[in-house]
């Protein structure tokens, strides 16, 4: 995740004395904003919890009122300090760190503590209204989505709750996975906006662990729903005969023969961005990404118009970051500390081991970005947790008044409707992308002529050299 501290407001307290307000933004989007007092508050907290040695610097205190400079200088070293504390693995999940930034958003969104009932969606559309308070965070909300469908325990760690964008065209747009330091009724509400709601899809990129959510009645529900909207959205590639064996299995009621059919399908598990852009091969390029089976795949339009696919492996990357700038709009200027409207240009950033002894980078220019670095760290975690013969767990959680009830209203998964006939659209599209998959990164054809960059070259296996940095 993203943190940066962009902007500076004077606002006046209930006294009617001024302060100066600091804007924290997370993946570009105001999460809250808090007063020095309040920062500091949160670093001798994490001093008493942590000790002195861990704890990066934070700015001191000033004697006298501070200057305009003086005020964006605090801004930036503030924005320093809240980077540190994040990127660092013990203090960046630590509970004082979460239940600050939980408080701060509940704090600046003004929304009180309260009963409400709070709509999540599933990926077929189907609606969960579960009972919450305002404050729960958003592992309080899966228990609760998990206890409605009644999903069992050992199977909600591989779920998560997804912020999506509706789109004009029906698509939808992944903004982020919602983390531990927020509460997700806030966060939605605050957006002011029906176009976006909160989706329960599974959060794990391994298909073998399908087997394990499809030996339960309602995951495999879940994971059967998912599967088929995949396939009506264009994010899993179908042909026709494919497609008329999916069909006569939804005809069937065949759920798990409808799913290893669908894994074994081209993209199965992926999600799909919005197309953006890029400076691969070639500077300018419009891309459309998507991330699964632990890979980046970029479908590159030229130029030239030439169309290219190719996939840059998780386990080649050594490195990657998202960088943020400020873009000023209409009748705005560039100054990050002013309070002129600015939109937020981000970047995702990756070092990539293209041959042997031979690295390059590697940047995408998206509204997504920080969301394909989540999808690269969570296929980092469960390779990283394979690899010590670890398996998905199930976080455990205690609420301050006990273990979490279930309820004993529950809702049942509703089946999808049988998949529509392809339309002659949908069909192009089809056709172009499966004549894409053949096509190496310097070609158009199929040919491996020496002049084109192999398979091997572009896909290949290697250990890790460092594990993704992408909180810079």
């Amino acid at each position: 995740m993203h943190f940066s501290i962009p902007e500076t407001e004077v606002r006046s307290d209930e006294n009617g004395s001024s302060y100066v307000a600091y804007n924290i933004h997370v993946n570009g989007v105001l999460h809250c904003r808090v007063r020095y007092s309040q920062l500091l508050g949160l670093h001798e907290q994490i001093k008493k919890e942590y000790g002195n040695n861990v704890v990066p610097a934070f700015p001191p205190k000033k004697i006298f009122t501070l200057t305009l400079a003086e005020v964006d200088q605090r801004r930036e070293q503030l924005e320093k300090y809240m980077q540190a504390v994040r990127q660092d693995p013990i203090l960046g999940s630590s509970e004082v760190f979460n239940s600050f930034l939980r408080k701060a958003q509940q704090e600046t969104q003004q929304i009180p503590t309260e009963e409400v009932q709070l709509e999540i969606y599933l990926s077929n559309g189907q609606k969960v209204k579960v009972n919450i308070l305002t404050s729960d965070q958003t592992e309080d909300v899966l228990e609760a989505v998990a206890s409605k469908l009644d999903l069992p325990d050992e199977l909600v760690g591989y779920f998560s709750l997804f912020l999506v964008q509706e789109r004009g065209d029906g698509g939808c747009t992944y903004v982020r996975k919602l983390q531990e330091f927020e509460l997700p009724y806030v966060s939605i509400t605050s957006l002011h906006s029906p176009d976006y709601h909160i989706v329960l899809r599974k959060s794990y990129w391994d298909t073998a662990y399908d087997s394990d959510v499809m030996d339960d009645r309602v995951g495999l529900n879940l994971l059967y729903a998912q599967t088929v909207s995949d396939i009506e959205r264009g994010w899993i590639l179908v042909n026709k005969e494919q497609h008329r064996q999916l069909k006569s299995l939804q005809e069937k009621g065949s759920k798990k023969e409808f799913i290893r059919l669908a894994q074994t399908l081209k993209y199965y598990g992926y999600i799909k961005f919005d197309p953006c852009i890029t400076d691969f091969p070639e500077k300018g390029c419009h891309v459309i990404v998507g991330a699964g089976n632990n890979e980046l795949n970029f479908h590159v339009k030229l130029p030239s118009e030439q169309m290219k696919e190719g996939s840059f492996k998780v386990t080649r990357m050594r490195c990657w970051r998202v960088t943020s700038s400020q873009v000023p709009v209409a009748n705005g200027t560039a100054n990050p500390s002013s309070s002129s409207k600015c939109d937020v240009k981000l970047e995702l950033a990756f070092e990539y081991l293209m041959s042997k002894d031979r690295l390059q980078w590697v940047t995408i220019t998206s509204p997504q970005a920080i969301m394909m670095s989540i999808c690269l760290q969570s296929m980092v975690d469960e390779l990283m947790v394979k690899k010590s013969g670890g398996s998905i767990k199930k976080m455990q959680k205690k609420r301050l008044n006990g273990s979490f009830q279930r309820s004993d209203s529950q809702q049942a998964v509703k089946s999808p409707p049988l998949l529509d006939s392809p339309d002659p659209s949908r069909e192009q599209v089809v056709k172009l992308s499966t004549k894409l998959s053949s096509v190496s990164l310097r070609g158009l054809s199929s040919s491996n002529s020496a002049s084109d960059i192999s398979g091997n070259d572009f896909h290949g296996n290697y250990a890790f050299e460092g594990i993704g940095d992408d909180d810079l």
